[in-house]
């Protein structure tokens, strides 16, 4: 579904020192954690200007209007109207909130036909090192490893397991020809009986302040790799969503994620 990919690291580079003025953000959910963040790392980065921060979705239309591009960390049932509303104004707009029913994203990738639209569920870049990794790692050790994803956050945390480790597991599925909604195992109880080699299993974990931990194991016979990222701040995430941003008004209209940001796209 995504559009042909325009230059790389360089080309980002250029644009971003070729900007005679800030670039004009607006940001959706500025009380919760993540908007805190987004709004906070936006204020010390001279390429941005906060041309408004909204809570409320009676109020984006008019919002929309003075601003070059949208950042939404917000509710799952909140994004379509903001995307519609991107769309019909021609301008781009970055999802980082999770949790989106089927009918929801395919709505979302509907509206990418008219603007480009990055949606993905973590923009750190480690993470998505991670999932370039996890790819990798995947189709090096082939299907004699056994695999597993541990996930951890905050006890305030609604959705589970996080967005990032069903992306993870979206990865793993794909190398290994299997389907998420078949072959994950969401943790385990009572005799179960011996553990299939097509599961994917899957944990997650919730407890203190936790910012987001994740962990894949490739389990073998006598050996076991794990590749781990763990955030410390918000702050990662939110860097990675105004590089988003960034690269977004760059773009032709498109389905884009993290991934496409970073040119690690295989």
């Amino acid at each position: 579904m995504c559009a042909q990919r325009h230059g790389g690291y360089w080309n980002f580079i250029a644009f971003t020192s070729s900007m005679s003025s800030p670039i004009r953000l607006l940001i959706t959910g500025p009380h919760g954690r993540m908007g805190q963040a987004v709004s906070a790392c936006a204020r010390e980065d001279a390429r941005f200007h906060i041309s408004g921060e909204i809570a409320s979705k009676d109020s984006f239309t008019e919002a929309l209007a003075q601003s070059a591009v949208t950042i939404d960390f917000t509710q799952p049932d909140a994004t379509l109207s903001f995307v519609e509303a991107s769309a019909q104004a021609g301008k781009p707009i970055v999802i980082g909130t999770t949790g989106h029913t089927e009918a929801v994203r395919t709505a979302i990738i509907d509206h990418a036909k008219t603007i480009p639209i990055v949606l993905a569920p973590n923009f750190s870049v480690g993470v998505n090192t991670l999932f370039w990794l996890t790819r990798k790692t995947a189709e090096i050790l082939g299907p004699d490893f056994d695999l597993e994803i541990v996930e951890m956050h905050h006890h305030h945390k609604k959705d589970a397991p996080s967005g990032t480790a069903c992306r993870l597991a979206e990865v793993l599925a794909e190398v290994r020809s299997l389907q998420v909604a078949k072959n994950v195992c969401h943790g385990r109880q009572g005799m179960i009986g011996a553990r299939p080699s097509d599961e994917i299993g899957m944990h997650a974990l919730r407890g203190g302040d936790v910012v987001g931990d994740h962990t894949v194991l490739f389990a073998g016979e006598g050996e076991r790799v794990e590749l781990t990222h763990k955030a410390s701040s918000r702050s990662t995430f939110a860097r990675g969503s105004l590089r988003a941003a960034i690269w977004a008004l760059q773009q032709p209209p498109g389905f884009y994620d993290m991934q496409d940001v970073l040119s690690l796209r295989s």
